[in-house]
């Protein structure tokens, strides 16, 4: 998440409230869809519709999945779809350019040392509303890419979870046609995502904050290694990777969940609480100063959520210290990327495993688990980076 502004105490009991509140209300408007149709030519959507909103769905994000594997075919699952539901013609020219893209990226990636040999992807239909001629379809898209050649301690594989609406809108025939997709996640890093991420505005006037930026780190490969010792010291890291692993996307219901609550998400809520895990302690105060860092379900800190507040706190404490490359990074060590590069960092990692030199981290927003550096970094190769020893 990044800096933010917003109510600083948010009960996990008001939290719960309203999201059955919202679960009923959607109920609801989802048995009385249909009373939204104006005339009687308004095509309906019954279960069978939904369902293959859902199957298109599916074929669009599976073939933007096989864009990323090494030898995968190039048909496309959506060219099965001509009949009642189907891509229009300028979301078709929109997925070829997007296919086409992926497969830059996939080159760009394999340049890196990291090809993926399997890819798997599911859609699940979590919403669909329907006003006369348009339908939006809310769908979480689940991913997993197998690496290729994983052996010894690599790992075998890396995930992601993805939240998209669809807009269908209807012919005069009736036909509904896929017209637009649009990521609704904050931080837009998956890896087959096409839109930017989320970017924080720079700050404007003095703030009062007088810790220094964080160096940036290099992003050129096989550096001086700086090894650490993972249990038995001050911080077990070993649990810190632990619990981000266990709740990339199982959220811990003891914390809120900043998706889709403010602008850039949960990362560095996720981080915090996975650092906390590893024995990090409170350093309780007022929830502005940046020099206190504290989290729970109902309060935290902005040093806690906010992604410049948190590096301010880790270096002010003393409980980081920088990394001059981003591949010196070990198990519990912090990374975040400014993708514009306009001094407002944007986005916080956490290592959870590394292997033959390469740290893979686990994030929020989008939920993302084992991601390699060398795929973050052949991605967004003019990002700045910052790594942090914790």
């Amino acid at each position: 998440m990044k800096s933010r502004k917003l109510s600083r105490k948010r009960s996990r009991a008001a939290i719960v409230t309203a999201t059955a509140a919202s679960v009923v209300a959607g109920v609801a408007f989802a048995a009385n869809w249909s009373a939204g149709a104006a005339v009687v030519d308004d095509p309906t959507v019954n279960a069978a519709t939904k369902a293959t909103f859902q199957k298109l769905a599916d074929a669009v994000f599976t073939d933007r999945t096989q864009a990323l594997v090494r030898g995968a075919s190039q048909k496309q699952q959506t060219s099965r779809f001509s009949g009642d539901v189907r891509l229009s013609s300028t979301q078709s020219h929109d997925e070829n350019a997007a296919l086409t893209q992926l497969r830059g990226r996939q080159n760009r990636i394999a340049k890196a040392g990291e090809t993926y040999s399997a890819g798997s992807t599911q859609v699940t239909l979590d919403a669909t509303r329907v006003t006369g001629r348009t339908a939006k379809a809310d769908v979480t898209e689940t991913t997993t890419l197998t690496y290729a050649k994983a052996a010894g301690k690599e790992p075998k594989s890396t995930g992601f979870q993805a939240h998209h609406e669809l807009t269908f809108k209807a012919d005069r025939q009736g036909t509904w046609q896929l017209t637009g997709i649009e990521d609704t996640d904050d931080g837009g890093l998956a890896v087959n995502t096409l839109s930017k991420p989320s970017v924080k505005a720079p700050a404007t006037g003095d703030d009062g904050n007088t810790t220094p930026d964080a160096p940036r780190a290099a992003i050129t490969r096989n550096p001086t290694p700086v090894p650490k010792t993972l249990t038995g010291g001050t911080y077990d890291y070993k649990a810190m990777a632990a619990y981000a692993e266990k709740y990339v996307y199982n959220y811990n219901p003891d914390y809120p969940d900043y998706n889709n609550e403010t602008a850039g998400g949960d990362c560095t809520n996720f981080v915090s609480q996975s650092l906390k895990a590893g024995g990090w302690k409170h350093v309780p105060g007022y929830v502005y100063d940046y020099t206190k860092w504290f989290g729970t379900a109902d309060i935290q800190s902005d040093s806690f959520v906010g992604v410049n507040e948190w590096s301010w706190f880790a270096q002010n404490s003393k409980r980081t210290t920088p990394l001059a490359n981003v591949f010196q990074a070990q198990v519990g060590d912090v990374i975040q990327m400014d993708f514009d590069r306009d001094g407002a960092k944007d986005h916080t990692m956490i290592v959870t495993y590394v292997a033959n030199g390469i740290p893979y981290v686990t994030y929020h927003s989008n939920n993302t688990y084992r991601r390699s550096l060398a795929s973050l970094v052949a991605s967004y190769p003019n990002a700045y980076y910052y790594a942090y020893r914790t």
